[in-house]
């Protein structure tokens, strides 16, 4: 028979203070464990996973049991906890706090909750635009000055971004492609929303 799978959350991630803005449009299993999430986020949106980061649902966090921070009463360990627990209905968010000395913020908004398709893989990303920033860059204020010195070359600050960047630096990149054969690649993706058995 068919065992059908948990519905899938198409969700949208935002990364904030800057613009023009960067996001993506994903779609996941809504049981998705938020460890596991973090992983997709890392992966859609571009960061190398080099830095601390935590789930925000209004005055609760939800993060790795082993970080300093956590021993308020309102932070739980995020290997518990699943996406569909603190999101439940279309307008819902919470935001994925990443690198706390850049401050890299990311709104996540619960737009639909579907059926699984049962000739797609999941976590999928089906949209989304422009180019992560690199890591380490200075927040979203470094960020848009990197890219002003970048493009100007009159900057004071050209010649040494430029060197940094040898290859260039474009904001406006964004290729679906390849992120969705990372995910494809990772050990958390690939679910099949149906897993056909044979009945007994």
């Amino acid at each position: 028979m068919n065992m059908l799978a948990p519905y899938i959350y198409q969700v949208k991630v935002e990364l904030q203070e800057i613009e023009p803005l960067i996001w993506r449009r994903l779609q996941i299993p809504a049981d998705l464990f938020l460890h596991d999430f973090h992983k997709v986020l890392q992966t859609t949106m571009g960061w190398e996973n080099q830095h601390m980061h935590v789930f925000i649902k209004g005055k609760r966090f939800f993060g790795q049991g082993d970080i300093e921070w956590n021993k308020g009463t309102l932070f739980q360990d995020y290997t518990i906890v699943r996406v569909n627990d603190l999101l439940r209905k279309p307008g819902d968010e919470m935001i994925y706090h990443y690198d706390f000395g850049d401050d890299w913020r990311h709104r996540i908004t619960l737009e639909k909750v579907l059926a699984p398709d049962p000739m797609a893989y999941y976590p999928v990303c089906i949209d989304g635009a422009r180019e992560c920033p690199p890591e380490d860059c200075g927040g979203p204020i470094g960020y848009q000055a990197l890219v002003e010195a970048v493009k100007d070359p009159s900057n004071p600050q050209h010649r040494f971004f430029k060197e940094l960047f040898p290859d260039g630096l474009d904001p406006e990149y964004f290729d679906l492609e390849q992120i969705n054969d990372i995910l494809l690649e990772e050990d958390y993706g690939c679910l099949l929303p149906f897993d056909d058995q044979e009945d007994e």
